[in-house]
């Protein structure tokens, strides 16, 4: 079993930043990919990006230039900076990884972007 646990989020202005970090434990053997998607009230789960073992990322194009993704493969975690952020950032943000077959979620962390 393998557990994701984010961190990270809360609330923040109108153009200011902010790190969440994920980081996965428990029986891992290969985690393939990381990646973190986000939830707004109302809508669907979308994507925010991605990240492979090998360090390759790819990104939803309303976050290219803004979002960051990084990863430490020696700590199992992965990393979103979020910079310039708006108003409609505000969603519950998500982390997952496919490890081995499997594909695990974290708990979520909120994101609120407001004045």
């Amino acid at each position: 079993q393998v557990q994701l646990v984010e961190s990270g989020g809360g609330l923040v202005q109108p153009g200011g930043s902010l790190r969440l970090s994920c980081a996965a434990s428990g029986t891992i053997s290969v985690i393939y990919y990381m990646g973190w998607y986000r939830q707004a009230p109302g809508k669907e789960r979308e994507l925010v990006a991605i990240i492979t073992s090998a360090g390759n990322a790819n990104y939803a194009d309303s976050m290219k230039g803004r979002f960051t993704i990084s990863r430490d493969n020696a700590r199992n975690t992965v990393y979103l900076q979020m910079n310039s952020l708006k108003p409609e950032d505000t969603a519950v943000y998500y982390c997952d990884a496919l490890v081995g077959t499997r594909l695990y979620w974290g708990q979520g962390t909120q994101v609120t972007v407001s004045s």
